[in-house]
């Protein structure tokens, strides 16, 4: 008797099949899988190297403006480099990951060779390029980037320690960006809301791969076996309160914030709302894992932050 052919029962059991099978690897899918590993869309963490620009009161000093776009464009270069390494040193564990195994490398659109050539010369490019912008802040891109490998090799994997790493690495654009300024008025207390604020977010995210993947989280990232959901909402609502009040404090700064007769606290309740709609994010709509994509869909997550922006300039620029 002829047996009929098998097909899949069912749809899922399609798309299943259709997310393991391995793409076709072409020049133009290795530029565009390059392209997608580069992560364009997170090189809005880089926008931190802005900060001493605008806090500074030197926004509209072109000469200024100029170094830090240099700055942020090798920061961006460099983040780069790190993404390529950390999925190149992940990518066996991303094949397990229900959707970085769709990543380029994971999936075999990207050749490791090509996305480790690209990862050297982004580095070399960024520290070159900086440093003739400013010596010392080539230095920090060097750092950043030291950093980040020992990060992907160790680092995030030991509990606590990975999150403070990544904050860390924010804080160095920050100071890169000081150092490119050459700044007058730029409080310490900023430093310290930024190792805040990306410590806040770095929990948030640890959060979600831990809803995400429950039970199988540690198998994608061996800190991910000591953290839990209690713990890390206990640790967000002490980092989330401490922002707020460095913030605030910082705002108190006249001589440094550049804002006279406390108008620097107009600017608080946009801070307010913005750690306030990221926490409903997290605890209500279940997102977090990637910051940046919250930026893009949340429209008032997004419009809080360009009112923000838009009172930091009419405080200290009027």
């Amino acid at each position: 008797m002829k047996k009929e052919p098998r097909t899949p029962s069912t749809t899922s059991e399609r798309t299943v099949r259709e997310r393991t099978a391995r793409p076709v690897r072409s020049p133009a899918n290795s530029i565009r899988g390059l392209i997608k590993t580069m992560r364009i869309k997170q090189w809005t963490k880089n926008s931190f190297v802005l900060a001493p620009l605008v806090f500074d009161g030197k926004l509209f000093e072109f000469v200024m403006l100029e170094r830090v776009l240099v700055a942020f464009f090798c920061f961006c270069l460099a983040s780069s480099s790190v993404y390529l390494l950390n999925d190149l040193v992940d990518i066996e564990k991303d094949r397990q990951h229900p959707r970085k195994r769709l990543r380029p490398l994971a999936s075999g659109q990207l050749s490791p060779t090509l996305a480790g050539i690209m990862a050297l010369a982004f580095a070399v490019i960024s520290v070159v390029a900086m440093g003739i912008v400013d010596l010392w802040a080539g230095a920090v891109v060097g750092v950043y980037l030291i950093q980040n490998l020992a990060y992907s090799f160790y680092l995030k994997n030991i509990v606590l320690i990975d999150v403070m790493t990544i904050a860390a690495g924010f804080v160095l654009r920050v100071v890169a960006g000081v150092l490119v300024v050459d700044v007058q008025n730029f409080s310490p207390w900023l430093y310290v809301c930024v190792t805040l604020v990306a410590l806040f977010m770095g929990f948030g995210k640890r959060r979600h791969e831990i809803a995400l993947l429950e039970a199988d989280a540690g198998t994608h990232r061996a800190s991910l076996e000591h953290y839990n959901l209690p713990f890390l909402d206990q640790i967000i609502g002490l980092v989330t309160t401490s922002a707020l009040v460095s913030y605030t404090l910082y705002s108190f700064e006249a001589e440094t914030s550049l804002a006279r007769d406390g108008k620097m606290l107009f600017t608080v309740p946009f801070v307010f709302y913005g750690i306030l709609r990221y926490l409903y994010l997290i605890h209500v709509r279940k997102l977090g894992g990637a910051p940046e994509d919250l930026i893009l869909q949340d429209k008032p997550f997004l419009i809080a932050i360009i009112l923000w922006v838009v009172a930091l300039v009419v405080v200290i620029y009027t």
